[in-house]
């Protein structure tokens, strides 16, 4: 293991409301959905089911034309009951009617010594058939990696610092043999390494630390340390010519389940957190489950908003909408749509903020004190306002605040040479959350990256 990678700058939001590290049961959902909108790269999906057809889990539903070997398919087995457009038919959602029961679909299964045998093209076969591709991303774009290039390097970062994140050695606890066999299916792929970086600023991980034919890290300091992105910038930097590729302990497993057990096992661990929650904890679900359930009788009040994922980065969604493909996390805080006598300028130390602005103490509560946050942002979109905070919380040798602005004036090349390539919008997240002048940077960056990407 080399030495730890010691980063300073960024910023920790401690949210009340972290999950206990309790597992329990809920019913069954009705219905789960898959969502396009969740993998970034689709153009044009292909629809392979009509509704009223029933499918399988590991069954294919759509594909994307760019790239037809990776088929998208059924979390569960049952009837396809919804194929959800919005605007210019665009696809939003595909709906199942679970059965009580899941069937799956058959691949071929092998062995932990028959694993070493099976070529790169089988492999990624069996992965672009089965739905398990998707879990693995490519940088620089973060996009769905293509299974016809090779990357030059696999990074893994087996923690997530993001607020009230689940902890990966809980949820993948006894999850072993599956992690190691999804090592051994990503070594195929690369004639590079396998990275994975543990978090030091925390108890030593019993699960990831004794994998084998890895390159192990340690990294400490706070958010955005658990970022792939800041990682690879630590480890191995991306340059313009580069590809690698990143997925999550889970993707891992998932990769592992599947040529062990011979089927997409969509179930999954996640944490519903947040301080409108009456009893975070954890619970087993199977990926795309309906929340409605999962949030019956749980939540503290009437005024508030969800959100798959984290409040840096997930997405709001209604009491019957469907968790993300790629969120092990569902959030619910308080709605910030009342407004506050004073408002900024009201003396306090129950505001989270990272500057030291008139009224607001809570940089001397840094690290002690957890807060219960609305979606609030206390101000509205204005000019562009220089500070110099970005380069504060971004722990990435790149000029953010020069980079946001060669987006916004689209010059291919500044954006280039200050560092698009490196960072997605998990990586700026915490810049929009600093930001004075409200400007939804994680989309500004998106932006920038599907014009590098279609130029």
């Amino acid at each position: 293991m080399t030495e730890t990678i010691k980063i300073k700058r960024g910023f920790n939001i401690n949210l009340a409301g972290k999950a206990e590290k309790q597992i329990s049961e809920i019913n069954p959902s009705e219905t789960y959905a898959i969502k396009p909108t969740d993998f970034l790269g689709i153009k044009r999906p292909k629809v392979l089911v009509q509704e009223g057809e029933n499918v399988k889990a590991g069954s294919p539903l759509f594909y994307c034309k760019m790239m037809d070997k990776v088929k998208y398919t059924s979390p569960v087995s049952g009837e396809v009951v919804g194929i959800v457009r919005g605007e210019k038919r665009k696809l939003l959602e595909i709906r199942i009617l679970a059965d009580k029961t899941i069937g799956f679909e058959s691949f071929k299964k092998y062995s932990v010594s028959e694993i070493n045998n099976i070529s790169k093209k089988q492999a990624a076969d069996l992965l672009c058939q089965s739905g398990v591709w998707p879990h693995i991303i490519q940088r620089p774009y973060g996009i769905v990696a293509n299974p016809d290039e090779d990357p030059r390097d696999i990074f893994i970062s087996a923690f997530d610092s993001n607020p009230l994140a689940p902890d990966y050695d809980f949820i993948l606890q006894n999850q072993e043999p599956y992690l190691q066999a999804g090592i051994d299916i990503l070594k195929k792929f690369t004639s590079g390494d396998v990275h994975i970086t543990l978090n030091a600023d925390s108890e030593f991980s019993k699960i990831f630390s004794h994998l084998k034919d890895v390159k192990l890290h340690k990294i400490s300091g706070p958010h955005p340390s658990g970022n792939v992105g800041v990682q690879i910038h630590h480890i191995n930097p991306i340059r313009k010519t580069d590809l690698v590729w990143t997925t999550t302990p889970y993707g891992m497993m998932q990769i592992g389940k599947l040529f062990l057990e011979g089927k997409y096992d969509a179930s999954k661990i996640i944490a519903l957190a947040g301080s409108e929650v009456k009893e975070p904890r954890y619970y087993k679900v199977i990926s795309g489950v309906q929340v409605k359930k999962l949030l019956q009788n749980k939540i503290k009040s009437d005024n508030h908003r969800i959100i798959s994922g984290n409040v840096l980065t997930g997405e709001k969604i209604k009491m019957d909408g469907y968790l993300g493909f790629y969120d092990h996390l569902l959030t619910v805080i308080p709605e910030g749509n009342q407004n506050e006598l004073f408002g900024w300028f009201k003396p306090t130390f129950e505001w989270l903020s990272f500057h030291k602005a008139l009224g607001l103490f809570s940089f001397l509560n840094s690290g002690k004190k957890e807060y219960t946050l609305t979606t609030n942002t206390r101000g509205d979109k204005r000019a562009f306002v220089q500070t110099g905070v970005f380069e504060q919380v971004m722990p990435m040798d790149i000029y953010p605040t020069y980079l946001f602005k060669s987006i916004m004036a689209e010059d291919y090349d500044e954006m280039e040479a200050l560092g698009i390539y490196e960072v997605i919008e998990e990586d700026v997240a915490l810049c929009e959350f600093v930001d004075v002048s409200k400007h939804n940077l994680q989309q500004l960056v998106r932006k920038g990256l599907d014009l590098l990407q279609s130029s």
